[in-house]
């Protein structure tokens, strides 16, 4: 245990030297491929301003991109969409991007446990949980389950035992702020929040309706928001015609099929929620509604109430 925990000093180091490093040449040096640590730190700090790139893993993606050069776009600097040293001193600085983290044995007794194949035997339980720690640790921190491995390189994964420290992102200073309207983009899969007066506030990638008949589009509005909401299951979705008519109860929990938020809207059956899937955000996988990941949708509920206008737009 004691050589983890070096390790993730070690690691730790390299962000604590990171600031009085800014000005060096060696920032984002091929930051287009592959894991890049200086484009973690970017993600972080964009994440904590509610400009969400989905998982902050330091690999450099379209998502990425849009999140700097929306940044970029609200701050009146010139828009790039290219980091360097100077996007990472205005945003803050490049320290205390990671956080240390200890499993315990409450989360491996408490917060883990198989989710069930079928539908039937997952309605029989109290919570949907985590199936494994780095399940859990990867969305604590934001970001894939590749990345925690990436940052936790000598740790058994994806059970560690009680005792083990690890080291995450540390994407928990959002900035909050009140929904004065939502807009859905279909064809960029993303929902952009913005204030009571027109500022926008917030970018989370979502994803859509594989079949286009099911994307609505228009004027709606919040009908309702439910924090760790229950999941109705209704076999006739998923199979129409089938043999199975009785609907489901599926308890709430990270890995429920809205994960740990929903937002109604004023079109029945319509709404913002979470996933227990978030590293596939950003396709056309849905059955209508708009999914995000779910330290977006958390944030998302927060942010609205019953009656905010959400327009959907090509």
């Amino acid at each position: 245990m004691k050589s983890r925990s070096v390790l993730c000093g070690l690691i730790l180091a390299v962000f604590l030297r990171a600031e009085a490093q800014e000005a060096s040449e060696g920032r984002f040096d091929k930051y287009r491929s592959g894991f890049n640590i200086d484009t973690l730190a970017l993600q972080v700090l964009l994440d904590r301003n509610n400009l969400s790139c989905n998982c902050a893993d330091g690999k450099w993606g379209a998502r990425t991109e849009i999140a700097l050069v929306t940044w970029q776009t609200l701050k009146g600097l010139p828009v790039t969409g290219i980091p360097d040293a100077s996007v990472l001193q205005a945003l803050g600085g490049a320290t205390n991007i990671l956080m240390r983290y200890t499993v315990t044995e409450n989360d491996l007794t408490n917060n883990i446990a198989a989710v069930p194949a079928e539908w039937e035997e997952r309605a029989k339980l109290t919570a949907l949980k985590y199936e494994t720690i780095q399940e859990m640790l990867a969305e604590k921190g934001h970001t894939s389950q590749r990345a925690i491995e990436r940052l936790n390189p000598g740790v058994t994964w994806p059970n560690p035992p009680a005792g083990t420290e690890v080291v995450l992102p540390d994407c928990a200073f959002s900035v909050s702020g009140r929904a004065g309207s939502v807009r859905i983009a279909l064809a960029r899969m993303e929902i952009t929040v913005f204030d009571a007066d027109g500022k926008m506030i917030a970018l989370f990638p979502c994803s859509i309706a594989r079949d286009k008949s099911h994307r609505p589009a228009g004027e709606l509005c919040v009908k309702n928001v439910a924090p760790n909401p229950t999941y109705l299951y209704d076999p006739q979705l998923f199979e129409p015609g089938g043999p199975k008519t009785s609907k489901l109860v599926i308890p709430p929990g990270p890995n429920n099929p809205v994960g740990l938020a929903w937002i109604g809207l004023s079109l029945q059956g319509y709404g913002v929620h979470g996933t227990p899937l978030p590293e596939n955000i950003g396709r056309a996988e849905s059955h209508g509604c708009f999914r995000l990941a779910n330290w977006n949708a958390v944030k998302l509920v927060k942010m609205v109430r019953p009656g905010v206008p959400v327009v959907i737009e090509e």
